[in-house]
């Protein structure tokens, strides 16, 4: 079975990479559409990944709202993130709130999936199989926003299901992920907000950051890792002053990198 997805990308073509940067205004770029007629589908979605939640103790289920460890920074961190893509890219983006749960089926209609808080994250074996099936697909997914020993393994114990028979590794430096785009050669440690107005940025024992990914059989990274970092709190408060601007801007571009390498691998 092929994935939806890979049809969206050959509607991109293969140069979409190298053809996203922008070359006028976001005004021009995106104007309003002539009289009469629909604006343009959306060519990328923002995609939460709606897990079971053990942060309590067993794990929570979704109920009828938007709740849990899943949800932490929704929606303000993607409607921030989307204007960047929309001023920094010439992809047609879409600015409603999306999320999945890992047994819809509207899972494989995405490209690019984002969990937050993985540290709190329970997958059963149904789920996680459906997840492995989604990235053996094609599916790239991002986690962020976890920190230190406890949650680490927190995020494994579920991780070993997905993908019993892979390992987590470092990404290289001289990964095309780092380099898709933006030229991401400085690695610096981006913290939630909280740490930073207390002075640090580490939470818990998560001291060092690290990049971290699983990839398949042909050397596409799948899983992106962004361990004792949080790109969503630097996403949010991206026009917030107390928040240091170099570390929001940073934080883009790794999510804009992810978005790009997802859309053409």
């Amino acid at each position: 079975m092929r994935l939806r997805i890979r049809r969206l990308r050959q509607q991109l073509g293969l140069a979409l990479a190298a053809s996203l940067v922008l070359v006028l205004p976001a005004s021009v770029i995106g104007g309003a559409p002539g009289a009469g007629l629909a604006p343009p589908e959306p060519e990328f979605r923002f995609m939460r990944l709606a897990y079971g939640d053990n942060s309590q103790g067993g794990f929570g289920r979704f109920g009828g709202g938007r709740r849990g460890s899943w949800a932490t920074d929704a929606p303000e961190a993607e409607q921030h993130f989307l204007q960047g893509v929309d001023r920094l890219t010439r992809l047609k983006v879409s600015h409603e709130f999306h999320a999945v749960q890992p047994l819809d089926e509207a899972l494989f209609d995405a490209p690019f999936l984002y969990a937050v808080e993985v540290g709190r994250w329970y997958l059963d074996d149904e789920e996680a199989a459906r997840l492995r099936e989604y990235l053996l697909r094609g599916g790239f997914l991002m986690v962020d926003d976890f920190h230190g020993s406890q949650q680490w393994e927190g995020f494994m114990e579920s991780m070993r299901r997905v993908f019993p028979d892979r390992d987590v590794v470092e990404i290289p430096d001289n990964h095309e992920v780092f380099h898709v785009l933006y030229d991401l050669d400085q690695k610096v440690q981006i913290p939630g907000v909280g740490a930073l107005m207390s002075g640090r940025t580490y939470e818990r024992d998560g001291v060092e950051p690290y990049w971290r990914g699983v990839f398949d059989d042909k050397g596409r990274l799948m899983v992106a890792i962004n361990f004792n970092m949080d790109l969503g709190d630097a996403w949010e408060h991206a026009d917030d002053p107390r928040y240091p601007q170099p570390l929001t801007a940073l934080a883009y571009r790794f999510g804009i990198n992810y978005v790009l390498y997802a859309m053409s691998h």
